[in-house]
């Protein structure tokens, strides 16, 4: 079973944004980059546009912090061959973290951009140390509702 779509970060300037401005936590094997997303309210454009302009303002700050708390938090994986030459490997990796974060899913807070780096030394992980790192990393950075 995939990550869902809606949780997945595909966009390079997402990618980008997130080396360039997120915070950073490590663990052995693993770091995470974290950053809290800007809202983007598509949807409220068209129906702002036939507003006066101080009111559509307004509203546009209304549902700028209504549409930030709606958004799903997305993670992408970057995985690069220092870590396995074998293309095989890396995957294996991949699907670990991505099932991990799936199990790990129902505790994130949304509205979060997050992208976890792997280390070479993960090659020799099992999934449960991956679900626990993930989980140590999310807790660090502060992701999780109420930072269990």
């Amino acid at each position: 079973m995939a990550l869902p779509k809606a949780h997945r970060l595909k966009n390079r300037q997402d990618f980008s944004a997130l080396f360039r401005k997120g915070m950073r936590c490590s663990t052995p094997h693993l770091t995470l980059r974290a950053l809290r997303q800007s809202a983007k309210v598509e949807s409220g454009k068209q129906s702002l546009s036939r507003l006066p302009t101080a009111a559509a303002t307004a509203a546009q700050g209304n549902d700028t912090a209504i549409a930030q708390s709606q958004l799903p938090s997305r993670m992408g994986i970057s995985i690069s061959q220092k870590v396995s030459k074998r293309a095989v490997v890396r995957n294996r990796i991949k699907r670990q973290l991505k099932a991990a974060f799936r199990q790990l899913l129902p505790k994130v807070a949304p509205g979060w951009l997050l992208v976890i780096v792997v280390k070479p030394l993960a090659t020799q992980c099992e999934y449960h140390q991956f679900l626990q790192e993930l989980e140590q990393l999310l807790v660090e950075a502060e992701v999780f509702n109420g930072y269990s």
